[in-house]
């Protein structure tokens, strides 16, 4: 199949080249016209056989274009134990609300959650630190110094067989989550972009959002700066599935819906989404 591939391509210059010299013997009134039509068949034909795929120029840094603060979050995903997972629940909610609220500690926790749809026994913690790579910094020296949390991570070390974590900065247009007080379930939707095509989304994403901030589900945009790349994360807030059933149907009869998704679909290597309950002690419910 390669093989014919490149034999077709290769075929198909050979003519060009031909057609190109042929016309020039003709004196054409515009050769810049010429030209362009050529070009414009070649990239054509070129599309059929690898396919068609807009990316961007970088012309700066994703974190200059996407985001307005220097804020970043940290998301720390980890794999409980099943058998362990009372014992975890207990635990982290002894620690992580005193870590947060430790004045020493340059974060805050957002939010904390276990899954009920998706990946099971996971526990998802999402930290931000407003200070930007400093606080981050200074956080990571906290955990190694402070007694109580090295007690802490001694006990959970052995309720987890895997944990991972990734630093994200906030799209622009969704702002800080806000936290809810009324009891919700949460939905995480990630998305693993084709390269090159994130400031794409955001683009999409920037007109889209305000079609999802009807109903205040939105609570976070995300892009990843540290772990995998090219990876977005969406986290929605719902007062049951069956509401979250309802304003997803919903948005089809909003003009603009079906662009964004049109638009948005052809980036994407991979999706994955989780629905998530808050832990007792998570800032937003």
């Amino acid at each position: 199949m390669a093989v014919t591939t490149w034999s077709r391509v290769g075929t198909f210059l050979r003519s060009v080249a031909h057609s190109q010299s042929f016309a020039s013997t003709l004196r054409p009134i515009s050769t810049s016209v010429v030209t362009q039509t050529t070009s414009d068949s070649k990239g054509s034909l070129m599309s059929r056989f690898f396919g068609s795929q807009k990316i961007e120029r970088a012309t700066d840094a994703h974190s200059k274009t996407l985001t307005e603060r220097e804020t970043l979050y940290e998301l720390d995903i980890q794999h409980i134990k099943p058998e362990c997972i009372e014992d975890y629940i207990a635990l982290v909610s002894e620690t992580l609300p005193r870590i947060s609220k430790d004045s020493n500690f340059p974060g805050a926790l957002v939010g904390s959650w276990t899954t009920m749809f998706g990946k099971l026994d996971q526990a998802i913690h999402l930290w931000m630190f407003t200070g930007g790579y400093s606080s981050v910094v200074e956080a990571k020296q906290y955990i190694r110094e402070n007694p109580e949390y090295l007690k802490f991570a001694r006990e959970r070390r052995h309720m987890m067989y895997n944990r991972e974590n990734q630093l994200l900065h906030e799209f622009h247009f969704w702002g800080e989550p806000v936290q809810r007080s009324d009891p919700h379930i949460y939905e995480l939707r990630t998305y693993h972009l084709k390269p090159g095509t994130l400031i794409e989304w955001g683009n999409n994403w920037g007109r889209a959002i305000k079609l999802r901030q009807e109903d205040n589900e939105a609570v976070g945009g995300f892009f990843s700066q540290i772990g995998e790349l090219y990876l977005v994360h969406h986290i929605w807030a719902y007062k049951d599935l069956v509401t979250r059933k309802e304003i997803r149907e919903s948005l089809w009869n909003n003009p603009g819906w079906d662009d964004c998704v049109a638009n948005t679909v052809p980036l994407i290597r991979k999706m994955e989404s989780k629905v998530m309950v808050p832990l007792p002690f998570s800032p937003t419910k």
